[in-house]
């Protein structure tokens, strides 16, 4: 039995709008990446109430993704 805990750490990406998070969510699927979309957290303030989570190892990717397709994101942040 394997007891050693693997942490996976997230990051949030944060749009000024419903639309772009929409767009966003369709081109990083296409791309394969494994992402779900949450309720932005209480604590982070957005002008959209909806973030995408994902894998904190692929920021670098998302990002080149983004902007790539001229997708405008508020802010990436770790989770």
């Amino acid at each position: 039995m394997n007891t050693s805990k693997s942490k996976v750490d997230y990051g949030i990406v944060l749009f000024e709008t419903t639309q772009a998070v929409i767009k966003a969510e369709k081109i990083l699927n296409e791309a394969g990446i494994k992402i779900k979309l949450i309720p932005v957290p209480r604590h982070i303030s957005s002008d959209c109430g909806i973030s995408i989570l994902f894998d904190l190892n692929l920021i670098d990717k998302i990002k080149s993704i983004l902007s790539e397709k001229n997708i405008h994101y508020s802010n990436i942040l770790p989770f």
